[in-house]
């Protein structure tokens, strides 16, 4: 056979492969979306005056809340009105049958006494840990909602250290002057001395047999609370309500079905270190549109359980929706992982705009979590002024802020090879489709581990303007269509390190590049690129030290 006839072999291959990818695309798109459940109330309505309320700011409504949602519910049902006031509370349970409803001009605000928050045994970041009490919780409930368009404030800055890089000086001397302590090198300021021996403490609050809550009582303060827990509950809906200054997550459902969160609004100072606005943990059917979030961790996440735990417990996040949102300061904009030790899959991402979230799409994971993240159909995103990545996977997560702070240091990932177990992560069949971004320390990020490739990546009609490029690191079936890359940092374009089975197909980049393809491994193999001008590059590629040039074939 002739070199000719060898090379219009392979470029048929490589049209064939991408027909099908792009098919497979269509295919995820057009794929039902799933229905969720909406919730049914009476239509009584019973005002929390009624029972002796009072909306003055001191007076303490933990009583009289429970008593009046817990009436309504005996009787089958109704709305619980909170109406206009600064309404003073401690912990507040949910019931099944009752819409906790707040006026426009309702303020229920959670006190920072922390002797109203009990010990119980809870959940914290995928495992079973004694945790605070949360201000509003439910479990195992049926037919609940939280509406209206009122503010429900968590009082989280009493609960939270405070890192010092994180405030101006002015702020840093004010929070200083309210008291807390500040540690020894200067940098973190904590609320109490129970908040500073937690953060000391090793595996802080894991449940383990034997132990209550009063073996964890000279830590308390530390094991703080998330603001809206709802666990193992059935048909939900929180709509139109700002939740905001939560001590740690905002929202938290677990175990949950059919789940609708409508027109919210979120909010968190940047600063509240593990202040998500949502984090939808192993549920089923769920909706998350029209909100806005504005937090100081990641914006909207999805999880499913960490390590050993989550993947006991096996129950992924599944059938997902997520539309018309608008993410402001995140750590990333849509999210999932690093608790990703369930699984996730079938979830849809559209019409949404990330504004300064630290990344934009964001996918994390680690040695040890296992799980499996697979079908995941995103489109029509828009975001601008994005600190890190626009697009990021990574399995190397490491639990630190993902914008490096001035004067940190980190240490360089060292790459080793570990035997593919049950804690093997794995990442596949992510279908992005329609992202713009204006602004991005980098455009696309890709590493998975050595043992466990991130598989079948499909990014078409992408726009992104950047600092740097495209990082592609031990990936297989990655497919690029009609992407278009401006950077600043020319030398490459675009990095692949270990990646198989890379199709690239109408690349776009700037005129006059220095250096287009950048490409190492031994594990590497079968890039093709298509539709691209590689003469628009000084350089069209450069190859590690004993990598053969046949690995790229480049066709029109």
């Amino acid at each position: 056979m002739n070199k000719l006839s060898v090379n219009l072999r392979r470029i048929k291959a490589a049209l064939t492969c991408i027909t099908l990818s792009l098919a497979s695309f269509a295919q995820a798109q057009n794929k039902p979306l799933p229905i969720i459940k909406q919730v049914k109330f009476k239509a009584d309505t019973t005002n929390i005056t009624s029972f002796g309320a009072k909306g003055d700011g001191l007076f303490l409504n933990t009583q009289i809340i429970n008593k009046a949602i817990a009436s309504v519910s005996l009787k089958g049902g109704g709305v619980v009105l909170i109406p206009s006031g600064l309404w003073l509370s401690g912990p507040i349970e949910l019931k099944s049958n009752v819409n906790l409803h707040l006026k426009r001009d309702a303020i229920l605000q959670f006190t920072d006494d922390f002797n109203q928050y009990k010990l119980i045994e809870g959940n914290w970041e995928g495992q079973p840990t004694w945790r605070n009490q949360s201000p509003i919780s439910g479990t195992n409930l049926q037919n609940i909602a939280i509406t209206g368009s009122g503010i429900i404030d968590g009082n989280g800055g009493a609960w939270r250290m405070v890192k010092k890089d994180k405030l101006t000086e002015s702020q840093w001397k004010t929070l200083v002057a309210t008291g807390g302590i500040v540690s020894e090198d200067g940098k973190m300021w904590y609320p109490s001395a129970k908040v500073l021996k937690g953060a000391k403490t090793r595996d802080i609050g894991i449940i383990k047999k034997g132990q209550t809550a009063a073996d964890f009582d000279d830590i308390k303060d530390f094991l703080r609370p998330n603001l809206v827990v709802l666990t193992g509950c059935k048909t939900v809906l929180l709509e139109g309500v700002t939740f905001q200054n939560s001590p740690a997550w905002n929202l938290h459902p677990l175990l949950c079905e059919d789940l609708t969160l409508r027109n919210l609004q979120v909010k968190n100072p940047w600063y509240a270190q593990n202040g998500d606005g949502v984090d939808v943990e192993s549920c089923k059917n769920v909706l998350i549109e029209g909100s806005t979030f504005d937090v100081g961790d990641d914006g909207i996440c999805i999880k499913s359980g960490r390590d050993e735990a989550g993947r006991k417990r096996g129950v992924p996040t599944e059938n997902v929706i997520i539309r018309d949102n608008v993410v402001y300061h995140a750590h990333g904009g849509f999210v999932i992982g690093s608790e990703m030790s369930g699984g996730a899959k079938n979830i849809w991402v559209y019409d949404c705009s990330f504004i300064g979230t630290d990344i934009g799409l964001r996918f994390k994971t680690t040695r040890g979590r296992g799980g499996i993240v697979e079908n995941i159909y995103i489109n029509n995103i828009n975001m601008i002024d994005i600190p890190g990545e626009a697009i990021l996977f990574d399995m190397y997560y490491a639990a630190v802020d993902p914008i490096v702070l001035a004067g940190e240091k980190r240490e360089a990932i060292k790459t080793v090879v570990v035997p593919v177990t049950e804690a093997t992560p794995q990442f596949r069949n992510f279908y992005i489709k329609d992202v713009v971004a204006n602004g991005a320390e980098k455009a696309i990020f890709v590493r998975g581990l050595p043992e466990m490739s991130i598989k079948d990546i499909h990014l078409e009609n992408i726009t992104i303007q950047s600092k740097k490029g495209i990082e592609i690191i031990e990936a297989s079936g990655v497919f690029l269509k009609n992407v278009n890359i401006i950077t600043d940092d020319t030398n490459p374009v675009v990095h692949i390190q270990n990646g198989n089975n890379i199709n690239i197909n109408g690349l776009q980049y700037k005129n006059g590049s220095d250096l287009l393809f950048d490409i190492s491994g031994e594990k590497t193999k079968d890039l093709k690129i298509s539709r691209t001008d590689v003469s628009k590059a000084k350089k069209t590629s450069a190859f590690s030290e004993g990598l053969s040039k046949t690995v790229l074939e480049i066709s029109k």
